[in-house]
């Protein structure tokens, strides 16, 4: 595949030469650097393909740039065999080849380059994943995602004996070896402890949060079922099953210099990976590392800020705050930005780490430097929809639109804030006005999909889930949209075979999942097959014991079956948990 294009375009951009202290010959030519904007929690860069603007994600975990399925389409590209298969996350993933006629990557555009076509959409609006045959196949890589910026770094001769944390002038930094980078194995691997037992670490900026795998934390004393862990929602990589996660309590976790006490770490099955762990975006916001290839090192600092993101959900944008024993102490700030879209990056950097004071007042100097700039309005808005300033978000959504009335992502946002407010017109009109601009094969279909059915209009939220599903067939997320249109389906009352044909592939890809279990009982509920709903809500209160609609279901099942004292009492500890679950299900015909 072609790789050589990037290595002979990057060559000639050598700019600012920093100097190792203690190391007087040691130069550093940097190469390139990649502006960066955390969209939620991944690393962004704007690229073009073939003239038009395209988003990547930063992915150190991929061994090559990758397209998903949907940009290819929707970039119009041709695609051929490829005798490979993705993997990772969630299992594997088919894939194909598609070359791009001229990839526009660091403001250079550069002609044929080729790309893998598979896996799962990244998030709204990403075309896909910049991989290692862009970082480690050309020189050193130091990433600062803290400032915006990833960079790369061509040591000179004088170097390869000196220690390259070049920024540590006066904190202290880590070091630690990695493992020899080969075609082979491009992946930046390393050795951590988890309660004193050795892990093999890889560094993966494309996953959002730090997670340890399940066979590595059962060798440190850690089960899904021990005391203290708690679940934490599921996750997706390449692969189509979506993952269970859970948050659990570890004595420490050991890396270089740098050791926490007492802490918290998410676990999962991680599948077949070549490592026991991977250190997602989470640990790569709270440090600045530079990864020396010619050398086999890391070199690392601490900025601050939870090193690891213990969301209760992977899909939150960023993670709760641990436990102040859980991070060590601050040792380094973010640099100060010079221009309104390095108070962009800084500023959604610091949204990421859900310091959103900090990112609001970043924003609100990138929109005062260039107050004709919608992204910068629409970043804001959502770092203070997060900080709860949901008037001063609506402000700020109304300002992007008005720069820009295309803005997907601000329409569907905008969208979301109406219906918190109960403008249910308004909401509709944004999602109509989403829907005419979206690309058919777009990721952010869902995104709409799932505002309808917030919205309980559930026919156009069934076609929005249809669009997306015959583009996404691959993707990670496929059980979460097919449980969705099952339950839109299902409350609708229409197509109920198909709702329930949706139910059954889900749980196929995701296995013992409450809310599948839920939809499929009310599926059932609704076709009369009174006796099987009962045995998914039964399921389904096992994982979730506490679910007002599946408690009311299973009552309107036993009733209907003659069961009325057994029924009443599930009605009534619904009711208790949820006051207007009655008048909901009523709205759907739904009723005893």
């Amino acid at each position: 595949m072609r790789i050589g294009s990037f290595h002979v375009a990057l060559a000639i951009l050598g700019s600012s030469v920093p100097l190792v202290p203690a190391f007087a010959d040691c130069k550093i030519v940097e190469l390139a650097e990649l502006p960066i904007t955390m969209s939620g929690m991944s690393p962004t860069v704007t690229t073009k393909i073939n003239g038009a603007d395209a988003l990547f994600m930063v992915d150190s975990g991929a061994f090559y740039s990758v397209i998903t399925p949907a940009s290819a389409a929707q970039f119009k590209l041709k695609l051929r065999y490829a005798p490979l298969r993705l993997q990772g996350v969630g299992g594997e993933a088919e894939a194909s080849l598609a070359t791009v006629d001229v990839f526009t990557f660091a403001n250079i555009p550069i002609p044929r380059v080729e790309f893998i076509v598979g896996g799962s959409e990244v998030g709204s609006g990403i075309a896909g994943l910049l991989g290692q045959n862009v970082l480690n196949g050309i020189a050193d890589v130091e990433y600062d995602l803290a400032n915006g910026a990833i960079r790369l770094m061509r040591p000179g001769d004088g170097c390869r004996k000196a220690e390259l944390a070049y920024w540590a002038t006066s904190e202290p930094y880590s070091v630690i070896d990695v493992d020899w980078v080969t075609a082979r194995s491009p992946h930046t691997t390393a050795t951590a402890f988890v309660n004193g037992t050795r892990i093999r670490v890889m560094f993966d900026t494309g996953a959002s949060m730090s997670i340890l795998g399940l066979r590595a934390a059962k060798r440190a004393g850690v089960k899904p079922d021990g005391a203290g862990v708690v679940p934490a929602g599921p996750t997706h990589g390449v692969g189509r099953r979506s993952v269970e996660t859970w948050i659990a309590p570890f004595a420490s976790f050991k890396i270089g210099g740098e050791e926490i006490l007492n802490t918290r770490l998410r676990i999962g099955d991680i599948g077949s990976l070549d490592a026991d762990m991977l250190i997602g975006a989470d640990f790569f916001l709270s440090h600045r590392i530079y990864v020396a290839n010619r050398q086999d090192k890391l070199y690392f600092t601490y900025n601050g800020g939870p090193v690891f993101n213990l969301a209760a959900s992977p899909v939150a944008q960023a993670g709760s705050e641990p436990s102040p024993e859980a991070s060590p102490q601050s040792k380094d700030a973010p640099e100060e930005p010079t221009d309104a879209a390095g108070f962009s990056r800084r500023g959604t950097a610091y949204a990421a780490r859900r310091d959103f004071e900090h990112a609001i007042a970043d924003l609100t100097r990138a929109c005062e430097l260039e107050p004709t700039e919608a992204k910068y309005f629409y970043q804001r808005a959502l770092a203070r929809w997060h900080n709860k300033q949901l008037p001063l978000a609506m402000t700020d959504l109304d300002q992007a639109l008005a720069l820009k009335p295309d803005d997907l992502d601000a329409l569907v946002t905008r969208a979301k804030l109406r219906l918190t407010s109960r403008d249910g017109s308004g909401a509709g009109s944004d999602l109509e006005a989403a829907d005419r601009l979206a690309p058919k094969e777009a990721e952010i279909r869902l995104e709409i999909g799932e505002t309808y059915l917030h919205a309980d209009l559930l026919a156009p939220a069934v076609a929005q889930y249809d669009l997306w599903i015959a583009a996404h067939e691959q993707d990670g997320r496929l059980a979460e949209a097919m449980n969705a249109r099952c339950w839109a389906r299902a409350l609708w009352g229409n197509d109920l075979d198909k709702a329930l044909a949706d139910c059954n592939a889900a749980l196929r890809l995701s296995h013992n999942s409450f809310q599948i279990l839920d939809s499929r009982a009310l599926v059932r509920l609704r076709l009369g097959d009174y006796d099987k709903s009962i045995a998914d809500y039964d399921a389904a209160l096992s994982l979730q014991p506490k679910s007002a609609w599946s408690l009311y279901g299973r009552g309107l099942d036993k009733l209907r079956k003659g069961m009325t004292a057994e029924g009443q009492t599930d009605i009534a500890a619904a009711t208790a948990l949820r006051p207007m679950i009655a008048d909901e299900a009523r709205k759907h015909g739904i009723v005893p």
